[in-house]
């Protein structure tokens, strides 16, 4: 879990808006694929979920897929309960 590429897509309908849509920027998430708490899978997708902190401090999910040993590329991202 050494990532040094995020793959973001501005395009309408891509990973910002989505996760825009969920409150965050890219650069919050950013921060979390790079500081994560934890590590698990989806349960509806079966995708790679890191779990972290924003930031502000607010706890979230991003929901990604590994593309590559280095490269990640978030599928989507939301604030959930603390553990």
């Amino acid at each position: 879990m050494a990532w040094t590429h995020i793959i973001w897509d501005s395009t309408p309908g891509g990973n910002v808006e989505h996760i825009e849509e969920h409150g965050l920027e890219p650069e919050e998430v950013d921060y979390v694929l790079l500081n994560p708490e934890a590590t698990g899978k989806s349960h509806t997708t079966g995708r790679q979920c890191v779990f972290g902190y924003t930031p502000d401090g607010r706890y979230i999910i991003v929901v990604c897929e590994e593309v590559e040993d280095d490269t990640i590329m978030p599928w989507t991202a939301y604030e959930v309960p603390e553990p």
